[in-house]
């Protein structure tokens, strides 16, 4: 048996509920091969695990780690020359029409090997870690036809085999319509329904099936029939919701019963409403609107006040959050969406837990 007795810290935030017991002074936790094993005062804990090493927190703050629910860590490329055109005032979505944006990575992503992608993404995962995350998900999508997707999930799998955190995967074949597919976008869906999912069901490649529902992009009967297509082949929905008009992607996330949905900029009352009385998790991307420029974040306080369940995230990608930072994805939450301190690290470990369905792991 290992055993370890972190001592010495100034706080230790636990994330439970009530909130009062959240933050926990004067106080030790054990741990005994690798899981926690108590949380009480230090005299008594010594005792009970007398023979444990001692680690000394000299003061600092002891949180859990955070849980990064939400990112594309794995692509090619970074995007800068986007940021310059939006810093021009050059939309989003017109960046896209003009061949940048999601498709600018898909034309880079399918020129790369599978170790070229796993050389790439791990001394990313590395900054994660150091800057104190435990557990990301990660997305295809950059990929757009089922070999690429299938190469992408590889990768991903392999990166996870090889560091020290957990890796989460995700499907996102419906990330946007490639271009071969921009005048038959029913084809598309109805290849990712009867080639994609059945492909990466088959080498357990994924864990979630998402879908990026917004004006432009997949629409509601197209986003539904592909996450019940993942369903059906045991992939847990997740949806790309209401990122920048509304869509009513909040309300088909709760309706379907998926993990989470994420983004949610442009919400609803009926999507809170939808949430609230579900088991889905809003999803909240700070820094992607921060690093858009956007002035309108998602109304967190409308979400917690109705009773949902919130999580934050990077939303670490090529073009629109190219940051794997949580620290910078809590600054946004509070400086710009009005949560406290401590609301946002609640979002960012246990929230996000929840969003991947890991809360009781």
């Amino acid at each position: 048996m290992s055993a370890q007795l972190f001592t010495d810290f100034s706080q230790i935030i636990t994330c439970e509920s009530p909130r009062d017991n959240a933050v926990l002074t004067n106080t030790a936790l054990a741990v005994v091969d690798g899981r926690i094993a108590a949380i009480g005062a230090e005299k008594e804990l010594s005792h009970r695990f007398a023979d444990a090493e001692i680690v000394s927190g000299q003061g600092s703050v002891l949180t859990p780690g955070f849980v990064d629910s939400h990112t594309h860590a794995l692509f090619g490329r970074y995007r800068a020359d986007e940021y310059a055109m939006r810093a021009r005032g050059v939309p989003y979505m017109e960046i896209a029409r003009l061949g940048g944006g999601i498709n600018a990575s898909v034309t880079d992503l399918r020129h790369r090997s599978e170790d070229e992608l796993v050389d790439i993404t791990l001394p990313r995962i590395a900054e994660l870690i150091e800057g104190g995350t435990t557990t990301v998900e990660i997305k295809s999508g950059y990929g757009l036809r089922t070999e690429d997707e299938l190469k992408m999930l590889r990768a991903i799998r392999r990166v996870a085999e090889r560091v020290p955190i957990d890796i989460v995967p995700t499907l996102l074949a419906a990330h946007e319509f490639p271009a071969e597919y921009k005048s038959s976008r029913d084809a598309y869906v109805e290849l990712i329904i009867h080639d994609t999912i059945p492909a990466v069901a088959a080498e357990n490649l994924a864990v979630f099936c998402d879908v990026f529902m917004e004006p432009g992009v997949f629409t509601r009967e197209q986003t539904r029939t592909i996450l019940e297509a993942g369903s059906a082949h045991g992939l847990v929905p997740k949806v790309h919701a209401d990122e920048f008009e509304w869509s009513g992607g909040a309300e088909l996330a709760a309706l379907l019963g998926a993990a989470s949905a994420d983004h949610l900029g442009a919400i609803s009352d009926a999507g809170i409403a939808a949430l609230a009385n579900s088991q889905t998790v809003a999803t909240l991307l700070p820094a992607t609107l921060f690093f858009l420029g956007k002035t309108h974040f998602a109304p967190v306080r409308k979400l917690l006040d109705a009773g949902a369940t919130i999580a934050l995230a990077t939303d670490y990608n090529p073009g629109t959050a190219a940051s794997p930072s949580m620290q910078l994805a809590l600054t946004c939450a509070c400086s710009y969406m009005a949560l406290d301190p401590l609301e946002a690290i609640v979002a960012a470990t246990a929230g996000g837990a929840r969003a991947l369905r890991l809360e009781n792991g």
